[in-house]
């Protein structure tokens, strides 16, 4: 008799388990959740990749103020504020006729705009 009422509630217990087992996967499948884990992975892969380019930033400042001053070029009075580049190019004066012209190069830290 205990025998059977043993494995009885063995067998219940087992099947409780697995039955919460397979709902719980089953919750994890549906669209919500997986487009909620989707943006989970997406806003950490986001976080990754702007302390990978702070990383790269940092090294770059570095990396060019080493340069600077073997070079040496005189450095910014405030770190935090971006080197003034000179330019080849500068930008001529309009002639006195003409109405519109395009002011090249105008300062932009995007060094990939014209491509």
């Amino acid at each position: 008799m205990f025998r059977r009422t043993f494995w009885f509630t063995a067998g219940a217990a087992a099947g409780v388990w697995a039955t919460t087992k397979v709902n719980r996967k089953l919750k994890q499948l549906t669209p919500e959740s997986l487009a909620a884990q989707a943006a989970d992975k997406a806003i950490e892969t986001g976080h990754k990749l702007k302390d990978f380019a702070l990383d790269v930033r940092e090294g770059m400042v570095r990396r060019e103020a080493e340069l600077g001053g073997a070079l040496g070029l005189q450095a910014p009075v405030d770190p935090d504020l971006p080197v003034q580049r000179h330019f080849a190019v500068e930008a001529a004066e309009p002639p006195a006729n003409a109405k519109t012209y395009r002011k090249l190069p105008y300062n932009s830290n995007n060094r990939n705009e014209d491509h």
